[in-house]
């Protein structure tokens, strides 16, 4: 009797996990697209800056790092995380400007889905890879009508994103808790904060703007960061990778209806094909690769 309780316990736990992620990732590609919104008119340097002001503002009370245990050999993961942080969402808020977040989010996925799936030789793997590979090229069409400056960023921010999952790992073996995070945040801001005040027109302010860029920094970083350890407590980490791997679909839907991006059959069933891939790919490898793809929690957009 008891274990039955216990294992619809743990099943409820699952489900408010899932459920909450699920939240989070609605959460964080509304705030994507309305950063698509307000980037016309501040520009992505100064988006991504104030959400990273939100970011350090969430992390720094609470993980601050204790300067008495830093040292360099612990701190330079840190320090490189920053600065890949930094180049990972400039790049993808700059794709997004250009080619729309339907199709940015969808190209910046190969990155993690790549790394995922390096680390095994199977065939179904190869046969993701290749699905995932197909549906960009029918994403980006073969007709020279989408911007190639867009697809770019996008792959920058997707091997930027890659090497954020890398750096994480490593950072984790040397600052405990999301200390290495906080260190990272602030070296982001720090390189963000001169290109922002360059590009910064204190014309263009309105209370409607502010609003915006509070409500992007609040949805893409402050809620996602706070809730990300209450879901990663209650979901299995092959769940939590299956729900990730839906991302750049939920993207597409609020790059439709905020943004007014419009995609052909051909696009819809390219993004599908990519999250398809990914899904395919998370749901039948062992822990590891899935895991792996856990860490992107901390870098989604």
């Amino acid at each position: 009797m008891q274990s039955a309780e216990h294992e619809k316990h743990l099943a409820r736990r699952g489900t408010i996990g899932a459920a909450t992620q699920i939240g989070t990732e609605v959460s964080i590609n509304l705030g994507s697209a309305l950063a698509g919104v307000v980037m016309p008119v501040v520009g992505a340097t100064v988006v991504v800056a104030v959400r990273q002001i939100v970011m350090t503002l969430v992390l720094l009370p609470v993980y601050r790092p204790k300067r008495a245990e830093l040292s360099w050999a612990r701190l330079w993961p840190a320090v490189a995380l920053g600065v890949v942080l930094a180049v990972m969402n400039l790049s993808f808020y700059a794709s997004v400007h250009i080619i729309g977040l339907g199709l940015a989010a969808t190209i910046e996925f190969l990155g993690p889905l790549a790394l995922a799936l390096a680390v095994s030789r199977r065939l179904l793997d190869v046969i993701c890879a290749l699905a995932a590979g197909v549906g960009v090229v029918l994403l980006t069409g073969l007709d020279g009508t989408i911007d190639p400056w867009g697809i770019a960023l996008a792959l920058i921010a997707g091997a930027a994103w890659a090497g954020y999952i890398l750096l994480t790992r490593k950072v984790a073996l040397g600052l405990p808790g999301l200390e290495g995070l906080t260190v990272a945040s602030i070296v982001s801001l720090v390189l963000l904060i001169p290109a922002a005040a360059f590009a910064f027109d204190p014309s263009v302010l309105t209370l409607g703007v502010v609003g915006l860029l509070i409500a992007i920094g609040v949805l893409s970083s402050a809620l996602p960061y706070s809730l990300d350890t209450f879901i990663l407590r209650r979901v299995d980490t092959r769940v939590y990778a299956i729900i990730t791997a839906c991302g750049p679909a939920v993207a597409a839907l609020f790059g439709w209806m905020i943004l007014d991006e419009q995609f052909s059959g051909m696009q819809i069933v390219a993004i599908a094909l990519v999250c398809a891939a990914a899904a395919t790919a998370v749901a039948t490898q062992r822990r590891r690769p899935a895991s792996e793809l856990e860490r992107t929690a901390e870098a989604q957009h």
